[in-house]
């Protein structure tokens, strides 16, 4: 059976609050799972949105933290509704420290800096769950070569940090990296709805199609920000087409339970520009050498 892995990025604390509730209740309701990747520092969106790409937009929901109030710390404040998630029984994972720095920063980033966002995000992610985290999915597809070796380092199970088709082992620069990238291979609402000349319903639409006309599994992103929120009909009108058309909802860890992670393709991995996004994001290139490890 064909399944779909819902990748659920948490950005901000108004996500974190009331974005990932009504998700939890989603899917529960339409007997789906999931991956929370969370946001754990501050919340800095509003302070920063004049620098986000027309995709983002949607940050300025959350314009008063950070502007004209203290930025909330996301960790703190939203604590509760991450644990709800996971007491839920959805999978939990690491999305950034302070992701709005994380993704202007990142690129040209010295290994000190990536070691300290990363780093950061572990603690918090320890002390809110009272366990490491397995899972790793960077802020808006934002990487660099010290980043991925970090995934193995900091002992990720697995990470979702890039565009794609399938899962496989990352190599950067040559070097193999022992952490499997379970890329997004669907495009995402936002960036179906960046021209304003198509409707949330239609982009729905546009994302079943290709569901539907690729074989193999698939992770779709979604953001609690927007399909939590302000976009929650289109999100229930996917849930409702995928389970109808017979697909398993399912959460990033299960894409894994049927896969020889010692026998993945390896891949380079490349930066390049996304469709509907401006800036490069990581993406998964061609096969490098052999196909095994």
């Amino acid at each position: 059976m064909k399944r779909i892995a819902l990748k659920i990025d948490v950005d901000t604390c108004r996500g974190t609050l009331f974005g990932v509730p009504t998700l939890i209740e989603l899917l529960q309701r339409h007997e789906a799972s999931g991956t929370f990747f969370f946001s754990l520092g501050p919340d800095t969106s509003g302070r920063e949105a004049r620098h986000l790409s027309p995709s983002r937009y949607y940050d300025l929901l959350t314009r008063l933290y950070g502007l004209f109030l203290p930025a909330p710390d996301i960790g703190i404040r939203g604590a509760g509704c991450m644990r709800q998630a996971r007491d839920a029984g959805l999978e939990v994972g690491i999305h950034a420290w302070h992701r709005v720095r994380w993704e202007r920063f990142v690129p040209t980033a010295d290994n000190a800096w990536i070691e300290a966002e990363m780093e950061q995000a572990s603690r918090r992610f320890a002390a809110v769950f009272g366990e490491q985290a397995l899972a790793h999915a960077a802020s808006g597809w934002r990487m660099n070569r010290h980043a991925l070796r970090l995934t193995q380092r900091l002992g990720f199970c697995y990470a979702s940090d890039c565009r794609g088709n399938f899962p496989f082992i990352p190599v950067v620069d040559g070097e193999l990296v022992h952490c499997p990238q379970l890329p997004t291979t669907l495009p995402t609402l936002d960036e179906l709805l960046v021209t304003a000349t198509t409707s949330a319903a239609q982009a729905a639409e546009r994302i079943l199609a290709e569901s539907a006309s690729i074989d193999g599994d698939h992770v779709f992103t979604l953001r609690a920000e927007l399909e939590g929120m302000k976009y929650k009909a289109a999100f229930e009108e996917l849930l409702v087409g995928w389970t109808s058309r017979g697909y398993r909802l399912v959460a990033l860890r299960d894409l894994l339970t049927s896969q020889n992670i010692a026998t993945l393709p390896r891949h380079t991995v490349v930066f390049a520009e996304v469709p509907g996004r401006f800036g490069q994001r990581m993406t998964q290139g061609p096969a490098f050498l052999d196909t095994c490890i």
